[in-house]
């Protein structure tokens, strides 16, 4: 079964998507919204569970440095919940400290350009946090 891994921002929402064995994370697509307008994701997320045919996410919790939980930790916990109840899927939380970083220094190694890299760093982000998973669900 596939399954979703979701980079959560306060205007982009950065997806990947794993191969049918859980084995291998790739970076999908980013999707842009209007400034903390989470509701209006909730029918994307929907389509993306169809399209991968999936009823598990894995979604960024972002920690400060020191493994406290933040104001950004709160909206990610808030949105995990948000798409419990509203489409009854299963929600894991998964450490994403540096994901975009390490998604920003892929990207520069790869001769990217500035301008494209923005449009990218939150999808590769997304597919760094669910290898995390997936690696440790191994």
């Amino acid at each position: 079964m596939r399954i979703i891994g979701l980079d959560l921002g306060t205007k982009t929402l950065g997806v990947a998507v794993s191969d049918k064995l859980g084995i291998i994370a790739s970076f999908y697509k980013t999707y842009f919204f209007k400034d903390e307008d989470y509701n209006s994701l909730v029918p994307i997320v929907k389509d993306l569970m169809n399209e991968f045919d999936t009823n598990k996410i894995v979604l960024g919790l972002p920690k400060n440095m020191n493994n406290t939980l933040g104001f950004a930790s709160e909206r990610s916990i808030n949105f995990k919940e948000l798409l419990e109840k509203e489409l009854d899927v299963e929600v894991i939380l998964e450490d994403e400290r540096l994901s975009s970083v390490e998604a920003n220094n892929a990207l520069i190694g790869s001769d990217m350009s500035r301008k494209k890299r923005k449009g990218k760093v939150d999808s590769v982000a997304a597919s760094i946090i669910l290898q995390r998973y997936l690696d440790r669900s191994k």
